[in-house]
C-alpha cells in the first residue's frame, strides 16, 4: 500500500508543479468542459494551504469548469499570481466573459490581493475586458504589480474599458491610502489604435509607477504616440519602453524624444519598425546627448532614417557606458552610409555594439558587406499584415500591395481565403479614401484570383465565410470572428463585382435574411448589404 501511495504522489507531482506556494497545470493540454472534468484539480486547490500562484495556461476551460474552479478559489485569500494565459483555446468567444467573471468574483470573495494577472493569448476581445472589469476595479487589484494582456484582441473599445477600470482602481486604492503601484503593463497585438492608446495613456499618467510598458503592433500613429509620450513623463521609474511596429512618423518621434528627456532610469527602448524618420531620429539623438544615462539597448531599425541622422544617433551614444546594442538595421543608409556608420562606432570603440545592417535602396534592400548576414532580406511584410492587420501596415506595403497579398494567399484553401478576406476588410474605413481604395483593391485581387481559379471551391468559400461571420454553425474547427462594419461593407463591394458568381449571392442572401445577434453591432452596414443582396438575387 505504501508503494501505491508513493506512486500516486509521484504521479501527482509530475502533473502539478509545486514551488513556493505555486500549483501548476501549465501546458497540460487539458480539455475542461464541466464540473466532473475538474474534480481532481478542485480537490488539489482546496487542499493546497497557502496557495499563492495558480498556473492554468495551456489548457482549455469551459464556463461550467471555470465556475467550479472559481468555487474552490473563494477561500484562497493568499493567492497573488494568476498565470491564466492561453486557457480558452477552441472556446467560443461568448464563453470567455462568463468564465472570467466567475473567476474574478471568486478572487474578490476570497479577499485575495493580486500581484500578477496574466491573461495573454486569450483573444477575448472587448467583451473579455468587460469580463475582468469588476475584478480590476476591486480591492483584489489594488496591489497589482504586473498586468499582462498580450494578444487579446481588445480593440479600441476594450482599451477604453481597461483604461477606465485601471483609473477606478487607482483612485479607490489611493483613497484608502495605498495607491495602485502597477509596474509592468503588457498589451501588444491588441489593435488599440489611437483612441485605445490615448485612453490608456491617461490612466498611465495617473498611475505614475510604471517600470515596463510593452505595446507593440497596435496600429498606433502619432496622435496616440504623443499621448503615450506625455504619460511616460509621469512615470519616472520607467526602465523598458517597447512600442515596436507602430507608426510614430516625425511628430510622434519628436514628442517621444521630448518625454525621454525627463526619464533617467530607461534601459531599453524599442522603436523598431516605427517610421521615426530622420527628423525623429535626430530628436532622439539630441535627447541621448544629455539624458538616458543608463541606456542599454536602442532599437531604431526600419525607420526610414537617412545616413546623416543615423550618424547623429551613433555619435550621441558615445558616453553611454552601459550600452550593449544599437540597432539601426534596415534604414535608408546606402552602402557608403553603412560603412560610415561602422567607422563612427569603431572610432568610439563601440563597433561591437552595432547590430547587423541592411540598407534600403528604393524598393530593394542589400546587406552591408561587413555585417553579420541576416537570415533573409526584409520584404514588405505581407504575412505580418495578415497575421495582425492594421491600416498602417496595409498602406506601408506600397503600390504593389494588392499583388503582394494576392501572391501570399493560397486560394486553393477556402478557409485561408475567407480568413484573408476578413483580415483585409477588418481595417476598412469608409471615410479614409486612401485606405478604402487600398482595402478594396486588395479584396478584388484575392477574390478575383480565387473565383477565376478552376479548382476553387466557391460554395465552400461562402460556407467558411458564413461560419466565420457567425451566420452558420461549423462542424469543424472554424471559429467566428468579432464582426466589424468593414467585413460587411467589403462583402457588399465584392458581391457587386463581375468575378463574384451570381449563384453564391442567392446563398448569402438567404443567410443574411435571418436574424442574427452577431451582426447587430453593425446594423447600418448589415442593412446595406442585405439591400444589395436582395437587388442582386435573381427572382425565382
Amino acid at each position: 500500500m505504501a508503494s501505491d501511495a508513493v506512486a500516486n504522489l509521484a504521479d501527482s507531482l509530475a502533473k502539478t508543479q509545486v514551488d513556493e506556494g505555486e500549483l501548476s497545470y501549465k501546458g497540460q493540454g487539458l480539455k475542461l468542459d464541466n464540473a466532473q472534468s475538474v474534480e481532481k484539480m478542485v480537490k488539489e486547490i482546496e487542499e493546497f494551504d497557502g496557495l499563492r500562484a495558480l498556473r492554468l495556461e495551456g489548457n482549455t476551460i469551459g464556463v461550467e469548469a471555470a465556475q467550479t474552479i472559481a468555487k474552490a478559489l473563494e477561500t484562497k485569500s493568499d493567492l497573488q499570481c494568476c498565470h491564466w494565459s492561453d486557457m480558452f483555446t477552441g472556446r467560443l468567444r461568448a464563453e470567455i466573459p462568463p468564465a472570467l467573471v466567475s473567476l474574478g468574483d471568486a478572487l474578490i470573495t476570497a479577499g485575495a490581493r493580486l500581484k500578477v494577472l496574466d491573461l495573454s493569448d486569450n483573444a477575448f476581445g472587448p467583451d473579455g475586458v468587460k469580463g475582468i472589469e469588476k475584478l480590476l476595479k476591486s480591492a483584489a487589484c489594488h496591489t497589482l504589480q504586473e498586468l499582462r494582456l498580450n494578444n487579446c484582441g481588445m480593440g479600441i473599445g476594450g482599451g477604453k474599458i481597461l483604461a477606465a477600470a485601471l483609473t477606478v482602481c487607482h483612485k479607490e486604492s489611493s483613497a484608502l491610502g495605498a495607491p495602485l503601484q502597477l509596474k509592468v503593463f503588457i498589451a501588444g497585438r491588441n489593435r488599440l489604435e489611437n483612441d485605445g492608446a490615448t485612453a490608456l495613456a491617461h490612466a498611465f499618467q495617473l498611475i505614475g509607477s510604471l517600470e515596463e510598458v510593452h505595446m507593440p503592433q497596435n496600429g498606433i500613429n502619432h496622435q496616440g504616440v504623443t499621448a503615450l509620450a506625455t504619460a511616460m513623463e509621469h512615470n519616472p521609474q520607467l526602465r523598458v519602453l517597447n512600442l515596436n511596429d507602430n507608426t510614430f512618423t516625425k511628430r510622434g518621434a519628436i514628442a517621444m524624444a521630448q518625454a525621454l528627456k525627463h526619464l533617467r532610469n530607461v534601459q531599453v527602448i524599442n522603436f523598431g519598425d516605427c517610421l521615426v524618420r530622420s527628423e525623429g531620429a535626430s530628436a532622439i539623438a539630441e535627447t541621448l546627448k544629455e539624458g538616458l544615462p543608463i541606456l542599454k539597448e536602442l532599437n531604431l531599425s526600419f525607420g526610414e532614417i537617412t545616413e546623416e541622422a543615423a550618424l547623429e544617433v551613433a555619435r550621441s551614444v558615445q558616453h553611454k557606458d552601459q550600452l550593449k546594442r544599437l540597432d539601426l538595421n534596415g534604414n535608408s543608409l546606402g552602402e557608403e552610409g553603412c560603412e560610415n556608420l561602422k567607422e563612427v562606432m569603431e572610432s568610439m570603440n563601440m563597433g561591437d555594439k552595432l547590430g547587423s545592417l541592411r540598407y534600403q535602396t528604393h524598393s530593394k534592400q542589400k546587406n552591408c558587406i561587413f555585417s553579420t548576414p541576416p537570415s533573409a532580406p526584409r520584404t514588405p511584410d505581407v504575412s505580418s499584415f495578415l497575421s495582425f492587420p492594421s491600416p498602417d501596415k496595409l498602406l506601408r506595403l506600397g503600390a504593389k500591395r494588392s499583388s503582394l497579398i494576392q501572391q501570399q494567399v493560397d486560394v486553393l484553401d477556402v478557409s485561408k481565403t475567407a480568413e484573408a478576406f476578413l483580415k483585409i476588410s477588418s481595417v476598412y474605413k469608409e471615410d479614409d479614401a486612401e485606405l478604402k481604395s487600398a482595402v478594396l483593391e486588395s479584396i478584388d485581387a484575392v477574390l478575383s484570383k480565387a473565383f477565376l481559379t478552376p479548382s476553387f471551391q466557391g460554395l465552400s468559400f461562402v460556407s467558411s465565410l458564413l461560419v466565420m461571420l457567425g451566420l452558420l454553425k461549423s462542424e469543424d474547427k472554424l471559429k467566428p470572428v468579432k464582426v466589424v462594419p468593414g467585413h460587411l461593407q467589403c462583402l457588399e463591394h465584392a458581391v457587386k463585382q463581375s468575378y463574384f458568381p451570381r449563384e453564391h449571392i442567392t446563398v448569402l442572401n438567404a443567410f443574411m435574411a435571418r436574424p442574427n445577434k452577431s451582426l447587430e453591432v453593425c446594423s447600418s452596414a448589415r442593412d446595406r448589404l442585405k439591400s444589395t443582396l436582395q437587388k442582386l438575387t435573381p427572382e425565382s
